[in-house]
C-alpha cells in the first residue's frame, strides 16, 4: 500500500517552493545551531544542509539584528525555504515577515496579547507567509497547566486548538501545527489527538531527544509510529549534534517505512548466528562505509548481505544484488539469479562494482 493511500487528509501549505501537506512528499527539516547574527557561519551551515537534502531550514531569531541574516542567505543563492523561529517579541516576527523569511514559527502563548498575534497574522497574510504554531510541553499556558496538572497529551492538544482558534479568529488559515514533547508516548498521543480534530498539516518531532543512539531511537519511535498511522507532513529528527546528521536520520526513517518520494539504498543483512561461515559483521560495516564514501547510498537499490544458506538465498533473490555466505565464500545473486561464487575477501569490492553498474545502467545521479 502506498503511503498516500493511508495518509491523513490536510490542507496544503506553501513554504517558499516547498509544499507541505495534502499529497506532497514528506518534507525533511532541520535547524541551524550557529549564532544567526553570524551570517557567514550560518550561511556555511545552511549550504551544507541544502547539499545533503534538507527541504526546509529553521533559524532562531532572538533579535531584529539576527533577522537581517536572511537577506545574506538569499543573496548568496540559498534556495531552500528559511523559517524564522520567534519567541516573546512579536516585533521580531513582523520584521522577519518584511525581510523575506518563508515561514514564521511562533508560540502564540508567549508572543503576547491578541493584538500582537493579530499583527503577526496580518503581516504574514499580506505577504503569503505561513505560520507554524509550535506547542511544546515545556512552555504550556498557565491556565492549561492548571487544568491538567502537567503537560499531558490532552493538555498539549488543547493548547494547539487554542492557538489555532486565535489564528482563525483573525482570518488566518495558512498554518502548520507542531506538538512536541520529550516523552515519546506523549508526543505520539498528542499528535493523534490533534490529527483527529483539525485538517492542518502536522510537523513531527521529539523535542530534546538527545544525541547519539538514544536521540535517534526516540525520534524514530515517535515519528515512525505516527507515519505508520498516516499522520505527518514534515519531520525533524532533533539531535544534540551537527544538524547534518538530522537529515540522514530523517531520510533513513522515511526509507525504512517505504514512503514514496524518498530514494536511497536499502541494505538488508542478517544478525548472524552459529550457522554463519563468513565474517559478516565487519563486511557489512565496510560495505556501508564504502557506499557512503562514494555517494552510492543514494542509489535506490536493495542490497542483501546474508550469512548462511538458510535465509540467505531467499533474501538475496529478493534484492537487486546480494550475497549468501558459505565457508569462506559467498554466492552472488543478481535480480534473483545466481551469478557466481566469490571469495570472502572480494565480497565488498564485488558488491560495489554491481551497484556502480546498476547506477550507470539506470542513469541514477
Amino acid at each position: 500500500m502506498r503511503y498516500n493511500d493511508i495518509r491523513r487528509k490536510t490542507r496544503s501549505v506553501a513554504v517558499g517552493q516547498c509544499r507541505i501537506g495534502a499529497r506532497a512528499p514528506i518534507a525533511i527539516q532541520s535547524m541551524t545551531n550557529t549564532p544567526t547574527v553570524d551570517a557567514a557561519r550560518t550561511l556555511e551551515q545552511v549550504r551544507r544542509l541544502e547539499r545533503v537534502g534538507c527541504d526546509v531550514v529553521r533559524l532562531s531569531v532572538p533579535t531584529e539584528e539576527a533577522a537581517y541574516t536572511v537577506w545574506k542567505l538569499k543573496e548568496a543563492g540559498i534556495n531552500i525555504p528559511i523559517v524564522a523561529d520567534i519567541h516573546f517579541d512579536y516585533r521580531i516576527a513582523l520584521r522577519c515577515a518584511e525581510l523575506g523569511f518563508d515561514k514564521i514559527r511562533i508560540n502564540p502563548g508567549n508572543i503576547g496579547d491578541e493584538d500582537r498575534i493579530k499583527a503577526v497574522c496580518d503581516a504574514c497574510r499580506e505577504r503569503h507567509i505561513p505560520i507554524r504554531v509550535g506547542v511544546n510541553a515545556g512552555s504550556l499556558e498557565k491556565h492549561i497547566l492548571k487544568k491538567y496538572g502537567s503537560p499531558t497529551p490532552e493538555a498539549l492538544c488543547e493548547s494547539a486548538l487554542y492557538h489555532i482558534a486565535l489564528l482563525e479568529k483573525f482570518g488566518f488559515y495558512d498554518t502548520v501545527i507542531s506538538i512536541k514533547a520529550s516523552t515519546v508516548k506523549d508526543m505520539i498521543d498528542a499528535n493523534r489527538l490533534i490529527a483527529a480534530k483539525c485538517e492542518y498539516p502536522l510537523h513531527l518531532g521529539v523535542t530534546e531527544a538527545g544525541g547519539g543512539e538514544r536521540g535517534l531511537l526516540k525520534s524514530t519511535a515517535g515519528i515512525g509510529a505516527l507515519l505508520c498511522d498516516g499522520i505527518g507532513d514534515t519531520i525533524r529528527v532533533s539531535l544534540t549534534d551537527d544538524p547534518i546528521h538530522e537529515i540522514a536520520a530523517a531520510r533513513k526513517i522515511l526509507q525504512a517505512l517505504g514512503i514514496e518520494g524518498q530514494s536511497g539504498m536499502d541494505i538488508v543483512s542478517c544478525p548472524t548466528c552459529a550457522r554463519t561461515e563468513i565474517d559478516l559483521i565487519p563486511l557489512v560495516k565496510r560495505f556501508e562505509a564504502a557506499v557512503a564514501a562514494e555517494g552510492l547510498d543514494s542509489v535506490p537499490v536493495k542490497v542483501a548481505l546474508m550469512g548462511c544458506v538458510v535465509n540467505g538465498p531467499g533474501e538475496a533473490r529478493e534484492a537487486d544484488v546480494g550475497i549468501a555466505g558459505g565457508r569462506g565464500e559467498a554466492v552472488l545473486f543478481r535480480h534473483g539469479e545466481i551469478v557466481e561464487k566469490i571469495p570472502e575477501r572480494d565480497i565488498v569490492d564485488r558488491l560495489l562494482r554491481e551497484v556502480r553498474a546498476i547506477k550507470e545502467q539506470k542513469g541514477y545521479e
